[in-house]
């Protein structure tokens, strides 16, 4: 029975990433953010004394920033968000993990204490859930799969956070919120939470 953090991201192809932020800063900014993005992603997971897996949303490269075998390597599977993250749950459960959480790499004033909070709640709480100022989230963690909390959602929409903890009430579950933080979507969010001009 083991812990383990399951990280997606987004393969770093320019045009592909942080769309938001490129019809804004352009797409090589939002390619260089979301390569920074990534590498904080990289330190504040690497200190963990957990498994780590990382979820690319097209492709597994032979090399990257993800250091193998510290990093498993995975490939998202699933038409929507919903259903990719149901499935990287359901992969890490058969494989007898004992309590996963799962991140993006989008959050820049996600740190490792977060983390480590993330998996001492589940020893308690069913559910633990890391709010986003957007109406989102951007960490969730449980100790076996909860489906509903990944069906007919409204992904990338405000409602996202208010719905999934209704649903966590009509399961009677506990649950657990860490501190509400900002994820990287718009140039706005980069300069607001410390991002360089670049």
């Amino acid at each position: 029975m083991t812990n383990t953090l399951l990280i997606f991201v987004k393969n770093p192809v320019l045009g592909k990433v942080k769309t938001r932020i490129a019809a804004t800063a352009g797409n090589k900014r939002a390619l260089a953010i979301y390569q920074l993005l990534v590498q904080h992603t990289r330190q504040i997971t690497l200190p963990l004394p957990c498994n780590k897996w990382v979820f690319y949303d097209s492709f597994i490269p032979i090399q990257d920033a993800w250091p193998y075998p510290r990093y498993q390597k995975h490939l998202q599977n699933g038409v929507n968000l919903g259903q990719r993250m149901h499935n990287a749950f359901a992969n890490a459960f058969a494989h007898h993990c004992s309590k996963v959480v799962i991140i993006g790499s989008d959050c820049l004033q996600l740190h490792t204490q977060h983390l480590l909070t993330a998996f001492e709640q589940l020893a308690d709480a069913d559910v633990v859930i890391g709010p986003a100022t957007d109406g989102g989230y951007y960490l969730l963690g449980m100790k076996q799969l909860y489906a509903p909390l990944f069906e007919n959602k409204p992904w990338s929409n405000s409602n996202l956070l208010a719905e999934t903890l209704q649903n966590i009430q009509q399961l009677g579950l506990s649950y657990f919120l860490l501190p509400t933080l900002s994820d990287i979507d718009t140039w706005g969010d980069w300069l607001r939470c410390g991002g360089t001009e670049l």
